[in-house]
């Protein structure tokens, strides 16, 4: 069983940016970040293994980083030059074998999620 516990959700304006952070428990294989906008389908928006490797869908390349601190258990995603189209609610996602790292959203543990609001 892991535990996810999401913070760091606010609102701010375009061109703003946004820490959230994730403290996890139990062992995970890799870890990520999920969003869903109002009237949309949850989409990935990157994501690291235990080894480094890390996978952002296209549309925040270059504006997300995605960090583990494993001595604390905490992932990261630091949002850079946000947009109205990054609004959405944000989840912590975590794997616990390599069967649910392959896709997007084949994660088995989940975050309640947080708020993320950008206003123009």
């Amino acid at each position: 069983q892991v535990l996810l516990v999401e913070s760091g959700g606010d609102s701010v304006q375009a061109g703003g940016s946004l820490s959230l952070s994730c403290v996890s428990s139990g062992f995970t294989y890799c870890m990520g970040w999920v969003r869903q906008a109002p009237g949309k389908e949850r989409e990935g928006v990157a994501r690291i293994d235990n080894y480094g490797k890390r996978i952002y869908t296209d549309s925040v390349k270059g504006r997300f980083i995605i960090s583990k601190d494993k001595a604390k258990n905490t992932l990261h995603l630091q949002m850079n030059s946000l947009q109205p189209e990054d609004t959405a609610v944000y989840y912590c996602a975590a794997a616990t074998g390599p069967e649910f790292c392959g896709r997007w959203l084949s994660f088995n543990y989940y975050g309640q999620g947080t708020q993320v609001t950008v206003s123009s």
